[in-house]
């Protein structure tokens, strides 16, 4: 078991240093904050070891300045391999239908929700929407047929709303 006072000491004592060493070797106080937090999620791990240490401090700065200077070679070569094959074609948002449908489906009951999406935009057949539900097939035939009702008389309304704002 850990030692959650003296691990609770040390990280009340250290962490604004640490914080600050690795905000000036980064210059990006998100990127220092993610660092140092992983350094003490590891340091917590191994916390039997580590609070043994001269200077559980160092150690914890030494594995923050890596995972920050590891981070840092990951986005270089990301932006590398961006020059190298160029950008990435842009995905165009969706359609107004396309937002007015996924608004609709907001409204109906999970189970209707659920059984909809996985047999039109997944494309399983009723008996793996079954099974992936733990419903019998009557039963998602049934959430099917509901949900497209629902969803029928929800769009109407929607196209209705649209006809009379015009």
């Amino acid at each position: 078991m850990p030692d959650v006072d003296g691990f609770d000491e040390f990280y009340r004592g250290s962490r604004q240093r640490l914080l600050g060493f690795v905000y000036a070797l980064t210059g990006d106080r998100g990127e220092a904050q993610d660092a140092v937090q992983e350094a003490y999620i590891r340091a917590w791990q191994r916390w039997s070891t580590v609070s043994r240490y001269d200077e559980p401090e160092a150690w914890v700065r030494v594995v923050a300045s890596r995972i920050a200077v590891s981070r840092w070679r990951s986005l270089r070569s990301r932006a590398r391999a961006y020059l190298r094959h160029g950008a990435v074609e842009t995905v165009p948002g969706p359609g107004t239908d396309t937002v007015e449908v996924v608004a609709a489906l907001r409204l109906l009951p999970e189970e209707q929700r659920v059984a909809i999406a996985l047999y039109y935009l997944v494309g399983m057949p009723v008996a793996e929407v079954a099974r992936e539900t733990a419903a019998p097939v009557g039963t998602v035939k049934a959430r099917l047929s509901r949900g497209r009702a629902a969803l029928a008389g929800l769009l109407a309304v929607s196209d209705l709303e649209e006809a009379t704002d015009a």
